[in-house]
């Protein structure tokens, strides 16, 4: 099955420090078959062209291939991370790997995890962007200290040998990286690779040339990548080669350092769209970064805490701290630690490893404290300087610890620097100590950080086994520093609920919540009361039923809890219209309202006009209005009765119900009924206590008053379960011709509205475009912003592509005869909106975007684009669910894949219609031909489609 779409799973390979790679898949949970982890071999600098060249080597020897590099590397994509080091700058994650570096949850984000870090951040930037790769480039190189952001859809990549991403920047910046410049009569095009130019190098260039600032993301094809690995083996060995400042500046037109082959290689730049570059490398830039990317968004509206900081770079997480902050504390960082409430901050501390303790203590000024475990039972005591870079000679004047030369330090603490002579270098200086108690651990730390007189502090010391910055993270135990996180997490999820205005918890991704309630026993937290905004109750209610179902409650325990959160929503969507009505008979005794509609197909965007995720973020959609075999499928027929009843009939199903209670009538919801919307639809429209600005006894006393009772006559000429939005034009339909008898005077919009409303109240949910796709002519991206009010604006397109004399004929519709099973994916969906679950919304937001790359593709008549587009379409829905493309459906698109630009499945999918896009007539001629001999069952049949140009139209005889 060539066109099965999947999640494109791409191995990950990650250079890591030495005690990390034994543990990595245990304490991240990550699949081995998915990511391969090693280190440079111990002792050897290999750059990062010898370390790509390396960790390659080592992936490709552990699948035990017989393949050479060459077939090897052309199997499969791979993403490679650099993330090795010694984290000197930043020690407070030099252990387990700047790479894990846990980061705070973005206040302006929904759907983030508790447990996130560096990897899981940025990860998905480099995924979507080897998705979108051509089929050449296969490896993907960034660093592993840097978390970076394309607030903006990702253009086409170019089908070269080295494709590198960067950003405008100044060049005060720049000059600290390397840049990529290019002509400014071809900026896409590398002309040259400068490292850390000066910042007057770089003005001499601007006249002529454009440069964008390196950010670390290198795509290569087979061939760059065997060219790297070739001139990194020296004498049958890898060597040192670096990628930046030996291969990349011998790319490019007119390269700075000649390599024949090297600069026969095609290389594309390209600035990363709306691009954010964040590096983790310092404990500076750690809090710089965070706090930076917490106000990448200042709109309060997009903010669901309301909690306020007293100093904005203060970041807590994984921790128990029960001291007093205030605004005193500029630059503090705490995690996995406990600070008890005899602690006192002050500003630029970083406070990591910290076991729970009863400790009395004052953290200097710019002094940071990592402990780490070591063994099983023991703790190794590292305060360093907020600054501290651990380089340099012990004893020579200018090298660094905790703001005073490492000379001083020790004599203050009454060592002499010869008795630690022939460590020439901080880094590998053995004088952090090893305590087996937390007493004695909290008692080594007041006198290393700020109580040298204190004597016993300085005897543990003297005892003690000491270790060096190397030996720290080469023998830590990482397994236990994740256990301590864990512990201290589990606390934080209670903390997180209990306060929850004033904390992110419903803004987390609450699947990965409820996984973790069941996984540790959690007790739920308390119930939210009325005061509670309604979309968090709404995600309260489904995260109770989600964490009760992982935990084994029975079903119908578990599905009251569910249904109150589809119950919540309704009752937020009904109470944004005024429903109380006073319907006039405004017809003639003799006359006939006929309301007839197109249905409709969706090219883009399906999924965000649903409810709650268009509630929270807002859609945006492209569809088309379209009418089968020169007719709108959909009609209505509405006309006065002598008789004071409803009575209803439906011709396509052959039935009738006739209506002489308000009871009757307000039964919309009984289950197989073929009269539930027309029925629905009258209550919205009045004749209802509820929805009446008048008060009568009965129906029958309503219709007297009205003047007539009312016949209501269904037509639908398409097969149950279209996926062409039939249901919701239909019940857009009734209420446009119950509009029109009953004078009620609704414009397109408001029936579009009252017709979410009719769909709530039927408790069938989905979104808005079904009815506005169809009510609404031609072709158009429809677009509503978060909150309750999901009125879409409408941006209407030409539609040359749809009816120009060469495109015409291109656009099939092609009647499956498959049963669609698209309810419960619409169900598991919606789940997925409420739990805020970042699978959908990460997938949901590309779909937004990807309706406005639709939008653009139309505006500008690009035929192709648009057909490739709809393919796109197709998969993402496929991502979203895989079921809403079934193995029947599936052997129907495989015959014709290669005549198709794109094809889909109009709706939610599962059955029903199959749109297409042929490349040409004569590509639409063959697809017709080959169905046509091979059609999947006796209903199969292709269907006549035409571009609308009216919507939905009321007449009147």
């Amino acid at each position: 099955m060539k066109n099965k779409t999947k999640k494109l799973t791409m191995k990950k390979l990650l250079s890591l420090p030495p005690n990390l790679v034994e543990c990595f898949h245990d304490i991240e949970k990550a699949d081995r078959n998915e990511w391969f982890c090693t280190s440079d071999p111990i002792g050897s600098k290999l750059g990062s062209g010898g370390g790509t060249a390396w960790l390659l080597r080592a992936c490709m020897e552990s699948e035990n291939t017989s393949e050479n590099l060459t077939g090897w590397l052309a199997k499969e994509k791979r993403i490679l991370l650099h993330a090795g080091g010694q984290s000197r700058r930043l020690p407070a994650y030099a252990p387990s790997g700047k790479i894990l570096t846990p980061i705070p949850v973005f206040r302006w984000g929904r759907g983030q995890k508790l447990t996130q870090n560096l990897l899981s951040l940025q990860l998905p930037l480099y995924e979507r962007i080897m998705e979108k790769a051509p089929e050449g480039l296969h490896t993907l190189v960034a660093s592993g200290d840097v978390y970076i952001r394309a607030t903006e859809a990702l253009q086409e990549i170019p089908d070269a040998d080295v494709v590198c991403y960067g950003l405008w920047v100044d060049p005060q910046l720049a000059k600290n990286h390397g840049v990529f410049v290019s002509s400014r009569k071809e900026p896409d095009r590398l002309d040259f690779m400068l490292q850390k130019p000066s910042v007057e190098e770089l003005g001499a260039l601007m006249k002529d040339y454009l440069f964008l600032m390196d950010i670390g993301i290198w795509l290569l094809s087979d061939r760059a990548v065997e060219l790297m690995v070739k001139r990194s083996e020296k004498d049958g060995k890898i060597g040192f080669y670096d990628m930046y400042s030996d291969f990349g500046p011998a790319l490019g037109a007119h390269p700075r350092l000649h390599d024949e082959e090297l600069a026969q290689l095609k290389v594309a730049i390209l600035p990363l769209p709306g691009g954010e570059f964040h590096h983790y490398g310092t404990s500076r830039e750690m809090i710089s970064s965070t706090l930076a990317v917490q106000n990448c968004v200042m709109d309060q509206r997009a903010i669901m805490h309301h909690k306020v900081k007293p100093h904005p770079a203060i970041f807590v997480q994984n921790a128990k701290v029960e001291c007093r902050l205030t605004a005193e504390n500029a630059e503090v960082w705490i995690e996995n630690s406990h600070v008890g409430k005899e602690w006192k901050l002050n500003s630029r501390n970083i406070i990591t490893g910290v076991p729970c303790n009863a400790w009395k203590m004052e953290v200097p000024e710019g002094v940071c404290i990592d402990v780490v475990p070591m063994g099983e039972r023991g703790f190794v005591a590292r305060p360093y300087g907020f600054n501290d870079a651990f380089k340099g000679a012990l004893d020579k004047e200018g090298t660094l610890y905790q703001g005073v030369p490492a000379a001083e330090w020790l004599k203050a603490r009454g060592m002499k620097p010869e008795e630690i002579r022939g460590n020439q270098d901080l880094q590998a200086a053995a004088i952090f100590p090893v305590c087996e108690s937390v007493e004695d651990l909290g008692t080594v730390l007041r006198w290393m950080t700020a109580e040298p007189e204190l004597e016993e502090g300085k005897d543990i010391w003297l005892k003690a086994e000491k270790r060096s910055a190397d030996e720290i993270s080469a023998y830590a135990n990482l397994r236990r520093l994740t256990a301590q996180r864990e512990e201290f997490r589990k606390v934080n999820w209670k903390t997180l609920a209990e306060n929850h205005g004033k904390s992110v918890f419903y803004q987390l991704d609450l699947q990965q919540a409820a996984e973790e309630y069941s996984r540790l026993g959690l007790e739920l937290p308390a119930e939210l009361d009325e005061t509670t905004p309604l979309l968090t109750r709404i995600s309260d209610a489904m995260f109770r039923a989600r964490t009760m179902q992982l935990k084994g409650e029975a079903p119908e325990i578990v599905k009251p809890v569910e249904d109150r959160a589809f119950a919540l929503m309704r009752n937020g969507l009904v109470s944004t219209v005024d429903f109380r009505q006073h319907p006039k008979l405004s017809v003639y005794e003799d006359q006939i309202v006929w309301g007839r509609s197109p249905v409709r197909v969706d090219l883009a965007g399906g999924w965000t006009d649903t409810p709650p995720y268009s509630l929270m973020e807002g859609g945006n959609v492209v569809n088309i209005a379209i009418e089968l075999n020169g007719q709108p499928p959909l009609q209505v027929y509405v006309k006065p009765s002598k008789e004071y009843k409803v009575i209803l009939r439906s011709i396509d199903l052959g039935a009738m119900e006739v209506v002489t209670s308000y009871e009757e009538l307000h039964a919309f919801n009984k289950v197989g009924s073929p009269f539930s919307i027309p029925k629905a639809a009258l209550v919205l429209a009045g004749f209802h206590p509820d929805f009446n600005t008048e008060c009568y006894a009965s129906l029958e006393e309503q219709l007297k008053a009205f003047g007539a009772g009312i016949e209501v006559t269904l037509l639908s000429a398409i097969p149950a379960g279209s996926g062409l939005g039939t249901s919701s034009i239909l019940a857009a339909t009734v209420l446009g011709a119950v509009n029109d008898f009953c004078g009620l005077n609704w414009d397109k919009q408001e029936i579009g509205s009252r017709t979410l409303i009719l769909e709530q109240l039927l408790t069938t949910g989905g979104g808005w475009q079904d009815q506005y796709g169809g009510v609404l002519q031609g072709v158009k991206m429809l677009q509503t912003k978060a909150g309750w009010n999901q009125e879409p604006m409408v941006r209407w397109l030409p539609d040359y592509l749809f009816t120009g004399s060469e495109y015409r004929k291109c656009h099939l519709l092609y009647y499956t005869g498959i049963t669609r099973t698209a309810k419960g994916i619409l169900a598991e969906i919606v789940r997925g909106m409420f739990l805020n679950s970042s699978k959908h919304l990460e997938l949901l937001g590309e779909m937004k975007g990807h309706a406005v790359d639709m939008y653009d593709a139309i505006l500008r008549n690009d035929f192709t684009a648009m057909g490739r587009l709809v393919r796109k379409t197709w998969k993402q829905n496929q991502l979203l669910d895989e079921g809403t493309n079934p193995p029947a459906v599936q052997a129907l698109t495989e015959l014709v894949d290669d005549l198709c630009l794109g094809y889909k499945l109009p709706g939610a999918g599962g059955g029903g219609y199959l749109y297409m896009v042929a490349k040409d007539p004569e590509a639409a001629a063959r697809i017709q031909r080959i169905l046509n001999e091979n059609r999947p069952n006796d209903r199969a049949r292709f269907v006549e489609m035409s571009l609308s140009e009216k919507g939905l139209e009321i007449s009147r005889s």
